[in-house]
């Protein structure tokens, strides 16, 4: 199973994407799912989980600006908002078949197990 993530690009800082992430045979509907990135020199990092019901997580840095979400085609969504510099990295959509492993109620933002990864797309904020 492959996931595709588009919508990477170009933005000065305070700008705003939205990358999506789809996927064959995969329901994304029914699946945990999760955003991650990585800058060059940089470990890689958790940026949004959701999980089959919705329920979503953030990387505190990016709280209030980030949204994760799903639609009924199985279609997976972040949109990013005041997008700054050090945000510039590939960006990877990852996914399980089944729930999210739950930490104190909400999906972990640790678990990096996902069975399926997408290629990443790439996302330059210029200031």
């Amino acid at each position: 199973v492959q996931l595709a993530e588009s919508g990477g690009s170009s933005v000065q800082a305070g700008g705003s994407l939205k990358l999506s992430c789809t996927g064959s045979k995969f329901s994304a509907i029914s699946s945990c799912m999760a955003w991650f990135r990585r800058a060059p020199g940089n470990e890689r990092e958790t940026v949004a989980v959701i999980d089959s019901d919705g329920s979503t997580n953030y990387a505190d840095s990016v709280k209030g600006r980030f949204t994760s979400s799903k639609d009924s085609t199985s279609n997976l969504y972040l949109e990013m908002n005041d997008l700054k510099p050090k945000e510039s990295a590939m960006y990877y959509c990852a996914g399980d078949r089944w729930r999210c492993t739950l930490i104190n109620g909400s999906p972990s933002m640790v678990y990096v197990g996902y069975t399926a990864w997408g290629q990443g797309t790439q996302v330059t904020v210029s200031s």
